[in-house]
């Protein structure tokens, strides 16, 4: 838990492009909230509790359907089931002695980008770090979503789509420079999108639901990353 205000500040500027990322993306989910039917204190509220684009988003087709709260509960922790996964690999990375607390609020801010950011830093891990990842995600989500839900209207179809793919291009920021020098990171992403092409176009495969699949290739791919080319960790 040594220099906190330096793990902190590292994450506050590592965390800069994340924030500005989730500005824009979650401006048009601000704006299909309110095309669905939600205030824009509650499609605020949602973003600030949720933090997860893929669970909202989907969230938005069960509530513009008038869908049964079993199903939008059930589809959300099917959706969110990698988040589980994430949370218990930066589990591993945190020092033995880390607190309860520390652990419960790196997991509620845990995305999929400051997962990717978390896992990239020295370890121990320290949640400071986190933190200030989160404090560039969290205010970037919440208050795109509210600029969208007021504004957003206007903006042509257009502007939309483009909108809609900047999380993934942003993901691909992460990961990909990365890769160019971690030959075994570069494998796991290529079979990784080898693996989700094929199953999304097999006749049976395709049919479960993305949740799941996503969930079973994380396991899948990273438990075979795991057992080849297992990376130790570097403890300072």
């Amino acid at each position: 838990m040594k220099n906190r205000g330096a793990w902190y500040r590292k994450g506050l500027r590592d965390g800069l492009p994340v924030g500005l990322g989730y500005l824009a993306v979650s401006f048009s989910f601000g704006i299909q909230a309110i095309q669905a039917g939600i205030t824009w204190p509650q499609a605020v509220m949602m973003s600030l509790l949720n933090l997860t684009s893929a669970g909202q988003f989907g969230a938005l087709s069960i509530i513009s359907a008038s869908g049964s709260y079993i199903s939008l509960m059930l589809s959300q922790a099917i959706i969110n089931l990698r988040y589980c996964l994430m949370s218990s690999s930066l589990s591993q990375r945190l020092d033995e002695k880390t607190p309860l607390r520390h652990r419960l609020l790196m997991a509620y801010g845990n995305t999929d980008e400051v997962f990717a950011l978390s896992a990239a830093a020295r370890a121990p891990l320290s949640p400071y770090y986190t933190y200030g990842l989160m404090s560039m995600a969290i205010p970037g989500w919440t208050v795109g979503t509210l600029l969208g839900a007021i504004a957003g209207s206007i903006l042509p179809n257009r502007v939309l789509s483009a909108l809609g793919v900047a999380l993934y291009a942003m993901f691909c920021a992460i990961i990909f420079p990365p890769a160019k020098t971690d030959k075994v990171l570069r494998a796991v992403i290529v079979i990784a999108m080898l693996s989700s092409l094929i199953v999304s176009v097999t006749p049976l495969l395709r049919e479960i639901p993305s949740g799941l699949r996503v969930m079973g290739l994380t396991l899948l791919i990273a438990g075979a990353a795991a057992l080849i080319a297992p990376v130790k960790e570097e403890r300072s």
